[in-house]
């Protein structure tokens, strides 16, 4: 069975890029009430909803959501962030 990529493939990367339009810190609230209003799937979601509270800058924004993502096998199913 093939894996094929999901049709919301890439939404995390808009989603980080959104983020840190304007601000060069972002609070993990900040990060989940984005991914709701953005309609995410349930996955991706979770991979949100699972950040530490905290303030991020980018590299450790997309490196809490590049490990949830990898840790969970989606790395393929949705892409990564940078």
């Amino acid at each position: 069975m093939a894996i094929e990529k999901s049709p919301d493939y890439g939404i995390m990367q808009k989603l980080v890029d959104d983020l840190f339009a304007t601000d060069e810190f972002v609070r993990r609230l900040d990060a989940v009430l984005m991914a709701e209003s953005y309609d995410l799937p349930p996955d991706l979601i979770e991979v949100v909803e699972l950040l530490p509270p905290g303030t991020y800058n980018r590299q450790r924004l997309c490196d809490q959501i590049n490990s949830s993502i990898a840790g969970h096998g989606w790395g393929y199913v949705y892409g990564t962030v940078e």
